[in-house]
């Protein structure tokens, strides 16, 4: 590694706030595919392999990380929580955030295809930066970047109303696998005007899928929407018991 690069990559190391014991690990994550290819350079390695150990170390950090955040979460629920959060628009704008575009070794043809502005290289580059830590430094430390780097935007209003959204989590997972939108009906009132209590179904592919009851008609159609999400994950189970991770 030349000495201009090495500089490089401390100044980099500084945006992180992590020094890599061997500074190896951080190149290599950040060597794109394409630039091993244009160059032909034999010692030099693609991150592609970091990235497959970056994601596992993400997915398993994001899932504790919810797990803490939302106790009462059932798993369905989680996982289409954690879905938004390991998603490479996400990643992308994580990577974004530390400015690691200007630090990525790319080819000419990628250079001049916007490869620093693509989702899917921002992305993959931050999963494979993740690995280069833990391959420095173990999970503890590589866990700890991560929740550093999320846990401003799950405190963001946005991100928490996402989580507390059951509607918009529904609406995600049904035209992502039916295609359609689920279809909200308010069954029954009861009560007095000022204690009124509403009971509202949710509908997709032909059935009812979840019921639930609330105080207006859009808190009904809430929990209608997490009582759903859960006979999605319960569905699942008992289809397929060894199935982890259905939504």
């Amino acid at each position: 590694m030349d000495e201009e690069r090495l500089t490089s990559l401390r100044k980099l190391e500084e945006r992180l706030g992590y020094q890599f014991k061997r500074i190896e690990w951080l190149d290599q994550a950040l060597t794109h595919k394409s630039f091993i290819y244009q160059t032909n350079t034999p010692r030099k390695v693609s991150n592609e392999v970091l990235e497959f150990l970056g994601d596992a170390v993400i997915n398993l950090t994001v899932s504790d990380i919810l797990l803490r955040r939302f106790p009462e979460d059932q798993e369905g629920t989680l996982s289409i929580k954690r879905s938004h959060l390991v998603k490479q628009g996400f990643l992308a704008l994580l990577s974004k955030k530390i400015g690691l575009q200007w630090y990525i070794l790319l080819g000419k043809s990628e250079l001049i295809d916007g490869g620093r502005k693509k989702s899917s290289i921002l992305a993959n580059t931050y999963e494979a930066l993740i690995g280069a830590i833990y391959m420095d430094s173990g999970f503890y430390q590589a866990s700890k970047i991560i929740q550093n780097h999320i846990e401003p935007y799950l405190e963001s209003e946005t991100f928490l109303t996402l989580f507390t959204d059951y509607k918009s989590l529904l609406q995600n997972y049904v035209q992502k696998n039916h295609g359609v939108s689920p279809k909200y009906t308010v069954m029954k009132e009861s009560g007095p005007d000022h204690d009124k209590q509403f009971q509202a179904s949710v509908m997709f592919s032909g059935e009812i899928k979840g019921i639930g009851w609330g105080r207006s008609k859009k808190l009904a159609e809430q929990e209608a929407a997490k009582n759903a999400l859960y006979e999605i994950q319960k569905d699942s189970n008992d289809q397929n018991p060894s199935l982890k991770d259905p939504v």
